[in-house]
């Protein structure tokens, strides 16, 4: 993977960097997998503005992702590796043996015309394969991991990120997330071996202020210059600073934990995420 730094042919185009999109090799998505979006532009179902600064972009349609590896035995081959408008990483086509077809979450390294099998028994740890982490050797960098057995994976999903399994006992697993977060998880969880693709996301830079607008995200009002009936940082006499940075509804921001505790899933966390 690699990125690209355009010439200053115009002031957009100055600061712009772009992804090379080396590891894609199709722009025709599978049809089959294929669901439209209906955009809300932020309003409920009276009309009502529920969400700012959403609205506009780009039309697009929703690629039909297989988060829960069921398939268990099959082997699959990865016909294409693609891009997909709606998630930071990049997803891969799989053709089973017995044709069916779905998209998965492509991991760093998968390559068009590998075989990938997901499932408890005779499953070895290379890149794309999923598992059960009863399964997975201790220290190997995963993805896409389940938080209860059979849910489909809800973490470590986005362009580039991984996480490790650390422990192992009789019935949890100890992994250390993304966020900095180390959790147990049930080791009848399914996880996928390898990190997330499209690393390189994190480099890129949009360049202009309209690539925002093509994304869907209109443009974002500072608290600190709204009135005071709008926000509890509103007001005051030209730049006056606002007082402490707080949320709409008056939540401290910047340090203020905001987590419950007494959520019954706090057992779960050994080692709360860095500040």
């Amino acid at each position: 993977m690699s990125v690209r730094k355009l010439k200053p042919t115009t002031p957009g185009q100055r600061f712009r960097v772009v992804n090379g999109y080396d590891a894609i090799t199709t722009d025709k998505p599978e049809k089959s997998l294929l669901a439209p979006i209906k955009r809300s532009g932020g309003r409920n179902s009276r009309g009502v503005m529920t969400m700012r600064y959403i609205g506009g972009g780009h039309k697009r349609r929703y690629r039909i992702i297989d988060y829960k590896r069921n398939k268990t035995g099959i082997p699959a081959e990865v016909k294409s590796i693609e891009y997909d408008p709606n998630r930071t990483a990049f997803i891969a086509l799989l053709n089973y043996q017995d044709g069916e077809k779905a998209y998965i979450i492509a991991q760093n390294g998968l390559q068009v015309g590998q075989s990938i099998v997901s499932g408890a028994s005779n499953v070895a740890t290379e890149v794309g394969n999923a598992m059960p982490l009863s399964q997975i050797p201790l220290g190997t960098i995963i993805s896409c991991v389940e938080l209860r057995p059979g849910q489909g994976a809800v973490m470590a999903r986005s362009a580039g990120t991984f996480a490790q399994l650390m422990a192992r006992g009789d019935k949890f697993a100890s992994i250390k997330l993304p966020s900095g977060e180390t959790r147990l998880v049930l080791i009848t969880c399914m996880a996928t071996i390898g990190a997330v693709s499209n690393s390189d996301h994190q480099l890129l830079v949009s360049g202009k202020a309209g690539r925002t607008r093509w994304l869907g995200r209109r443009p974002r009002t500072r608290p600190v210059v709204m009135n005071p009936v709008d926000h509890p940082m509103g007001g005051g006499e030209g730049k006056s600073s606002g007082g402490h940075p707080r949320s709409r509804n008056g939540i401290p921001a910047k340090g203020y934990r905001t987590r419950s505790k007494t959520k019954a899933s706090n057992k779960y966390i050994v080692e709360r995420r860095k500040k």
